[in-house]
């Protein structure tokens, strides 16, 4: 028998798939650098883990990559995901193929009802430098153009933060509000692994020196009344007064995730995050937001120690 009022679930079940880790951009911070040789897998692995999320009872799917739009199968993915019936059906991509119209046009059709394009730079030669790829800036507002005239609107975007573009933060803010963007994430680098823990002192600026230009960008997006503008992978003691703008407060809030790569598996993503990859100074303890502070990178310490540290009291 049916149930006349079924209780809203508490959680929203969410599966991340990485195809596997070839792109067509080369981004100097890449954290798959390392990554590239391993093997990819095949349509038929995917299509496996797909429904096997499903039975799980998983209602968000996202597929990242690499670069998953560059797979000859990508539409076939995505006809396949929405035969399984997630609610949700998302990509992370850098964009560039979505510069013709034709190839937007058939995975929209196939069923993908979500766009985080993955913009570094508001302009050519900061975005370019940083993908190391001429043209990919411009290819990507293609793209983003494509989608806007496909009446697509379920479209966000993720800013890696390293040295070469904090201090454009708050630019970059507006500028994404004028692209109609009101679903942004943006992500201080992780230097645990790949092109970031290679080149640590070129790539890496210190929390001090971003905060105030995190800030500034999170106020922007809040004035504009935003749901979704947030900051990630950050310490709380910067950012006490933003604290409904930081990604990790609001997934434990919303999500139980699990990541599925070619070369790991993670079934629970948010409650294994900090365990994995962060650490905390000793005067943490002593600070108010400590039990929902998900600490800093530990690479990030082994190079620039915890002094920046201070107990919110």
């Amino acid at each position: 028998m049916q149930r006349s009022n079924p209780e809203k679930p508490k959680f929203i079940k969410k599966t991340v798939i990485f195809t596997d880790y070839k792109c067509n951009n080369n981004c100097v911070f890449c954290i798959d650098a390392e990554k590239r040789g391993i093997r990819g897998k095949t349509t038929e692995e995917i299509m496996k883990e797909m429904a096997a999320s499903r039975k799980r009872g998983s209602t968000y799917l996202e597929i990242i990559g690499g670069e998953p739009t560059m797979r000859p199968d990508f539409l076939r993915l995505i006809e396949f995901s929405s035969s399984l019936k997630f609610k949700t059906i998302a990509v992370t991509t850098n964009g560039r193929l979505l510069s013709y119209r034709d190839y937007a046009e058939k995975i929209i059709k196939a069923g993908l009802t979500s766009v985080v394009f993955s913009i570094h730079g508001h302009r050519p030669g900061l975005h370019d430098g940083l993908t190391r790829v001429k043209g990919s800036f411009n290819e990507l507002l293609k793209g983003l153009d494509n989608l806007k005239k496909l009446n697509f609107n379920s479209i966000g975007s993720n800013t890696t933060i390293v040295k070469q573009n904090y201090r454009f933060l708050p630019e970059m803010g507006r500028w994404l509000l004028k692209q109609g963007i009101r679903n942004a994430e943006f992500i201080f680098v992780d230097p645990n692994y790949g092109a970031a823990k290679l080149n640590f002192r070129k790539l890496v600026p210190k929390i001090s020196e971003i905060a105030p230009y995190v800030r500034e960008c999170l106020d922007i997006g809040k004035a504009d009344k935003t749901d979704h503008w947030h900051i990630r992978y950050v310490p709380l003691c910067y950012f006490p007064d933003h604290l409904d703008r930081i990604s990790e407060i609001d997934e434990v809030k919303k999500f139980k995730s699990e990541h599925i790569a070619p070369d790991f598996e993670n079934y629970a993503v948010e409650s294994s995050r900090a365990a994995i990859g962060r650490t905390k100074a000793e005067c943490c303890r002593l600070c108010r937001l400590n039990n929902i502070c998900e600490g800093i990178w530990r690479e990030y310490v082994r190079h620039y120690g915890d002094g920046e540290f201070k107990p919110v009291n």
